[in-house]
């Protein structure tokens, strides 16, 4: 059986009426950006404090952060949005989930939530050694200037371990703009939905997936690019490979 190639299937009218094809990925890209977008701000906010915390004298706080990474860490991330999409509403209170069922673009939320807590977990790891990777100078000297333990992480050890951690966080980043397509299973239609969508309407599968490859290809090589700039402009001689 022959396969009949079709490149200019991209600009026909798709079926659902709202453009060409090309038109359906756009679309879906749109929704691939903006659910990474939202899920590394949760990944790195919740597991840059995570992991602040696992680096503390308290011995309660850090087992309560080493639960909440184990849990998040180990569990597949499939499973987390399928429990916070399909089951979390059923737990709640009748009210709450109905509202949590009927807002508009559930999915979107729930997908980079999802995505974001499975991912900070990750961050906090990085935090963590990163932290951990300093000389104990660096610790003794906030005690020296007589600065709190909140000043001491704030001017002193988070500004170096940040860029210290720059390289995996990239890696972390790019993680998560691959992790959005998992989403497609809870009914957002990013990237690799609309692709789907595109290849069951016209039967041009490679036509469909070569454009998805390109295109994440693209936004990838723009975040590795980004970061590798903000490396450059960060870096400290003497604490990054290469400075």
């Amino acid at each position: 059986m022959n396969y009949h190639w079709n490149w200019g299937i991209f600009w026909e009218m798709s079926p659902e009426g709202t453009g060409t094809y090309f038109d359906m990925l756009l679309a879906g890209l749109w929704w691939t950006l903006a659910t990474s977008a939202l899920a590394w701000i949760i990944a790195f906010s919740v597991g840059s404090v995570v992991g602040v915390l696992r680096t503390l004298r308290s011995g309660w706080v850090v087992m309560a952060c080493n639960a909440y990474v184990e849990l998040f860490r180990n569990i597949p991330i499939l499973v987390q949005l399928f429990l916070w999409y399909f089951v979390l509403p059923e737990v709640l209170p009748a009210e709450m989930g109905r509202w949590l069922k009927t807002m508009p673009n559930a999915a979107f939320w729930t997908g980079s939530i999802g995505i974001g807590l499975f991912m900070s977990a990750r961050v906090a790891e990085q935090v963590k050694a990163g932290l951990q990777a300093l000389p104990r100078g660096q610790w003794m000297a906030g005690t020296a200037l007589g600065l709190t333990t909140a000043q001491t992480y704030r001017y002193i050890l988070l500004p170096t371990a940040f860029r210290i951690i720059l390289p995996p966080l990239t890696s972390e980043m790019l993680n998560t703009v691959k992790n959005s397509s998992v989403a497609l299973t809870i009914g957002l239609m990013e990237l690799t939905a609309q692709t789907r969508a595109m290849q069951e309407f016209s039967f041009q599968v490679f036509e469909a997936f070569t454009a998805a490859t390109i295109l994440y290809l693209i936004v990838n090589a723009v975040v590795t690019l980004a970061m590798r700039w903000v490396e450059k402009m960060a870096a400290v001689p003497g604490y990054t490979t290469g400075h």
